[in-house]
């Protein structure tokens, strides 16, 4: 694991990519509670982390992990959990106060069926819109999804890299079968990853604002215990960061909290696309579903069949812009997930009428295979 030691290219499972990205972003805490099928992280990173000065904790619990992990990032580390379905509700307010204290951290969720404790061991994408408004109120946040074991390395070093730039959670939404697939990964050198740290204050300005209006909306922080006071609060807070109760003060804060993700979602949005410029049928796919859906555009295409792939690495904030292009150079939109049709819903409302929404959905812990995309396409086809 040793990232200056390790082998260029590996085979690995998209867990072990996620330790170690975690550990090749400056991850040095982590602070989690074992549950399927996320626990390799966490068994990777309590032997790796203190080879290289870090510290892993199993808490009592995942709300105590999250705490734990707020209060490792106030503290000056980069710092991750990981879990799955039933924990990743847990998390959630703990999320929100991290929101609205704007704090750095990772939260790795692997998803598998639901509700309640569902199906443990089988994959679903069922926590797409948790992950989104799973935490109370309007707040910010960034929400990245693999594909690959190869993408979950570069999104797992991405993660750290938009939390610590921006001041959010960032939420890595990984599921089981990319979790668990093993494949061979070249792993970049280490001088060609771009590793970001966060905007520090200077700890000599004993006028420091923590919650400081910025030109940016990003205001720089300071680490506890580095000779300057100040107060961290979920509740509504002037640039004191003390509680305030003035309208026009929480008003500031809450568009400005919303506002640092809005105004730069250009910069954090990332999509891949595949044969759209003369496409009659689109594919809206991620996470593992994006392997089969990959698969069946490229089929039909040798079919004769004028398929294209949309393929979000980013799913929040939402590529409603880019979808609406698409929807307005093509006649149908297929959107296979393992869910009721979470994303579906999402892409129906960007494409504003300009293209039919075909949805695919399985919720049987079961993968969409890429012969019952391929088939889809091939029925909207006809009607084109």
């Amino acid at each position: 694991m040793n990232t200056e030691t390790r082998p260029k290219i590996q085979v690995m499972t998209g867990n072990e990519a996620c330790a170690l990205g975690a550990i090749t972003a400056g991850c040095r805490f982590f602070a989690g509670y074992p549950i399927t099928p996320s626990s390799e992280v966490a068994e990777i990173l309590a032997e790796e982390l203190p080879k290289i000065g870090g510290k892993f904790i199993q808490m009592e619990d995942e709300i105590a992990s999250m705490g734990a992990v707020i209060g490792a990032s106030l503290a000056g580390s980069k710092a991750m959990t990981a879990t799955s379905g039933p924990g990743f509700s847990l998390k959630q307010e703990n999320i929100g106060y991290a929101s609205m204290a704007e704090i750095p951290c990772v939260i790795l969720n692997v998803m598998r069926g639901g509700p309640s404790t569902g199906l443990p061991t089988l994959p679903a994408q069922g926590d797409v819109m948790q992950a989104r408004w799973g935490t109370h109120g309007d707040h910010p946040i960034i929400v990245l999804t693999p594909s690959s074991v190869r993408e979950t390395f570069d999104l797992t070093v991405r993660a750290f890299n938009l939390s610590e730039f921006y001041r959010v959670p960032v939420i890595l939404l990984s599921d089981e079968i990319v979790s668990h697939t093993s494949e061979k990964v070249e792993i970049p050198e280490a001088g060609s990853i771009e590793v970001i740290e966060r905007h520090k204050a200077d700890p000599a300005d004993m006028h420091y604002l923590p919650y400081r209006q910025t030109e940016s909306d990003i205001p720089p922080m300071v680490s506890f215990g580095q000779g300057v006071r100040f107060h961290v609060t979920g509740l509504c807070h002037d640039e004191t960061g003390f509680p305030t109760n003035n309208a026009v003060e929480i008003d500031r804060l809450l568009r400005r909290l919303n506002r640092k993700i809005e105004r730069y979602q250009d910069q954090i949005m990332d999509n891949r696309t595949e044969h759209l410029e003369d496409a009659d049928v689109a594919v809206f796919a991620y996470g593992s579903t994006a392997r089969s859906a990959r698969w069946a555009v490229r089929r039909a295409r040798e079919q004769g069949l004028r398929a294209g792939f949309f393929h979000p690495l980013v799913l929040w904030p939402f590529p409603g812009e880019q979808v609406h292009r698409m929807a307005t150079q093509v006649r149908s939109i297929i959107v296979p997930e393992m869910n009721l049709g979470q994303m579906a819903h999402e892409v129906e409302w960007a494409a504003r009428g300009a293209a039919e929404v075909v949805k695919i959905n399985r919720i049987d812990g079961e993968p969409i295979r890429p012969q019952d995309i391929l088939k889809t396409i091939q029925e909207v086809a006809q009607h084109v």
